[in-house]
């Protein structure tokens, strides 16, 4: 883990996929990596989207050609995840998921475990605050004591019926030891229709050291990608030159509060905005370098 942090020290931000890149030969995880190294990214987003199917053999090679080929690897828990559920069998079945996506992580050396914590449905925002940070309290609280130090990150979401605004997750960060927050910079954007400019961009990134103080800027976990939505939130996501996020003074924002960490993209063609983001960033990163 020391490793990565101290790579992206080095580079600022490192930069890769959601999932195995599309150009993967044999498209499963350990190629994946591989390939993520032949493109000259350095992290990708195990995607467990559906279920975590990946057993003890194949989690210690990911593993191992993970530290071989210099990639840094975190999880997407499966997105079938609701902690603010009214069927108790659902909520179950929801930390079952986050508490097996951790552990493979672990056990992959992927130590941010991303999900989507759950749904408002009609219940205020505090008491669906309440009840996901208790879930996410025990669910940390039961990894540490099994040695799986990992950090759950959820994610800031698109939807206006979701749970997951920049600030709700910071407030669960405070609360929580173990938990921090997956930024998703294009899901900021079609949840308000606003939160696209440099200013607003620095903004948000303040109110992380506000909450989190440097560190937590430090070693961020960002989603972006281009976005659809509507009055209700997003809709799907786009390639980024097909869509309306000024991704550029998103860069130029995370350059000028030296953001470090991963930003994976989650673009329908991964591999090919993850490298678009990569050299934009250090395009302005050496024009910033000049001034």
């Amino acid at each position: 883990m020391s490793e990565f942090r101290d790579a992206a020290q080095k580079k600022g931000l490192l930069f890769g996929t959601a999932g195995v890149p599309p150009s993967t030969p044999r498209a499963n995880s350990v190629m994946g990596i591989t390939q993520i190294r032949a493109l000259g990214l350095d992290c990708m987003e195990l995607a467990f989207v559906r279920s975590v199917r990946m057993g003890t053999e194949t989690a210690a090679a990911a593993k191992r050609v993970a530290i071989n080929q210099h990639v840094a690897l975190s999880v997407h828990a499966p997105y079938y995840i609701n902690l603010n559920s009214a069927d108790s069998s659902k909520v179950n079945a929801s930390r079952e998921r986050i508490l097996k996506a951790a552990r493979v992580g672990w056990q992959c050396g992927a130590y941010h475990i991303v999900f989507h914590a759950g749904y408002y449905h009609d219940d205020p925002a505090e008491t669906v605050h309440e009840r996901i940070r208790q879930h996410l309290l025990e669910l940390s609280q039961q990894l540490w004591s099994e040695g799986n130090l990992v950090q759950l990150r959820p994610e800031t979401t698109g939807g206006k019926s979701q749970f997951g605004t920049l600030e709700e997750l910071l407030e669960l960060s405070l609360e929580i030891e173990g938990v921090t927050p997956c930024v998703d910079f294009a899901h900021l954007h079609a949840r308000s229709g606003q939160e696209n400019s440099y200013d607003e961009f620095m903004a948000q990134l303040k109110l992380i050291e506000d909450k989190l103080g440097r560190t937590g800027l430090e070693d961020m976990h960002i989603h972006v990608s281009g976005i659809e939505y509507s009055t209700k939130g997003e809709r799907k996501h786009l390639m980024l030159q097909e869509a309306d996020l000024h991704y550029e003074e998103l860069l130029q924002a995370l350059i000028d509060q030296n953001v470090k960490g991963r930003l994976v993209c989650e673009s329908p063609d991964t591999e090919k905005d993850a490298l678009l983001l990569q050299q934009t960033y250090h395009e302005l990163r050496r024009r910033s370098e000049i001034v």
